[in-house]
């Protein structure tokens, strides 16, 4: 009996020197995290992070601020709006290779955020960029 007593201690011994290493490394992990986190703090202005007004803007005309709080499926649709200017839902399908009904959501998505404005044709249905963006 007393040598696996022996065992035992032996084990929760190493146990404890590993746990320690291991502690030890969180440490430092989290000294590094802290460290990088008190160096991004202030590294950008919220509002602008980092860019003067003319690099705020994509060559279509649309803010960056705005494509980045989009979620990406919304972001895509409102690129492909932005290339065709003003079109109806099959014609931004057709540049994102989404089906039309599920494009049709997104842009209705879009004009209820204010991105987007609908414009009836007849019997059509435009989309096109808010004067805003």
């Amino acid at each position: 009996m007393p040598t696996q007593d022996n065992e035992t201690r032996l084990v929760l011994e190493r146990l404890e020197k590993e746990i320690a290493t291991i502690k030890l490394l969180l440490e430092q992990i989290m000294a590094s995290q802290q460290e990088l986190i008190d160096k991004s703090k202030g590294a950008y202005p919220p509002s602008s992070y980092g860019q003067t007004e003319s690099e705020g803007v994509v060559e279509d005309g649309l803010d960056v601020g705005i494509l980045l709080r989009l979620p990406d499926h919304l972001r895509k649709t409102m690129l492909a709006l932005a290339k065709l200017i003003e079109g109806r839902a099959d014609e931004v399908a057709q540049i994102t290779g989404r089906a039309r009904a599920i494009e049709s959501g997104y842009l209705n998505q879009l004009m209820r955020l204010g991105y987007v404005r609908k414009i009836r044709r007849k019997h059509q249905i435009y989309f096109a960029l808010s004067e805003g963006d």
